[in-house]
């Protein structure tokens, strides 16, 4: 009796997550937008708006994943010094 409200559960996420699917027409009208504002605004503009993406991605970062990132980037700093000498 415990299983059949998990099994009820499973089965309407995945009943709802079946009409999740993306409009082509609606993402092409989409990018076009994103690319004539982009194109009006200025640099000092669009590094203020990639500001903000980049603290809100890194607000949802975990410790083991920030040491994961910081890793790489040491790695790829340390293949970029060795690479011109």
């Amino acid at each position: 009796m415990a299983t059949f409200p998990l099994t009820c559960l499973t089965l309407s996420k995945t009943i709802v997550g079946m009409g999740h699917k993306k409009n082509p027409n609606a993402q092409a009208l989409g990018r076009l937008g994103g690319k004539a504002r982009a194109h009006s605004l200025s640099d000092a503009e669009i590094a203020k708006i990639a500001s903000k993406g980049g603290k809100a991605r890194a607000a949802k970062l975990t410790a083991a994943e920030r040491r994961r990132i910081a890793k790489l980037a040491v790695a790829a700093r340390e293949r970029k010094r060795r690479g011109k000498n």
